[in-house]
């Protein structure tokens, strides 16, 4: 790929990604599944691992996982989503990691502040996103928050990195 081609594809992965971003700030659940691959798998690791499935994380959510969190988010029955908090979420450092046929592995920064109960959270995380290239544009394969400090304390939250 030369560096024109590398050039667009960022731009391309860094434009999916902000949709995202602005997907999940507005609580566009049902916008944000369909942007899935149905074997996809949204994590969030404790600690760094090769295998995530025989870890534990705080999140290893695949198709099933990811509806039934969103439902619970719809529908407020969980204890952390109601009221749900407001985010704004920023992306940056993009980085192609690799490319292989239609699949393209992307990492960025992420920060994220939270307001609820007129207090504000800051969160900070490196996310790994693995994209797959499809006739209707990129969707998610894996996608891997790695919060700074995922081994620490954590407050529940009711919304997704």
């Amino acid at each position: 790929m030369n560096t024109i081609d590398n050039e667009s594809l960022l731009w391309q992965v860094t434009q999916f990604i902000w949709h995202e971003a602005a997907i999940l700030d507005a609580k566009e659940y049902d916008a944000w599944l369909d942007l899935w691959q149905p074997e996809g798998l949204y994590i969030i690791p404790i600690e760094d691992a090769d295998d995530y499935a025989a870890v534990l994380n705080l999140c290893y959510d695949d198709d099933k996982m990811r509806r039934d969190r969103i439902k619970r988010f719809q529908d407020g029955f969980s204890i952390s989503s109601a009221p749900p908090a407001v985010t704004v979420r920023t992306l940056s450092r993009f980085v192609i990691d690799a490319v292989d046929g239609n699949t393209v592995v992307v990492s960025c920064a992420e920060h994220l502040v939270e307001d609820k109960f007129g207090r504000q959270r800051i969160w900070a995380a490196n996310v790994r996103y693995t994209l797959t290239s499809t006739d209707t544009g990129f969707r998610l394969q894996e996608k891997v928050v790695r919060l700074l400090n995922s081994d620490g304390v954590l407050n529940s939250f009711s919304y997704l990195f």
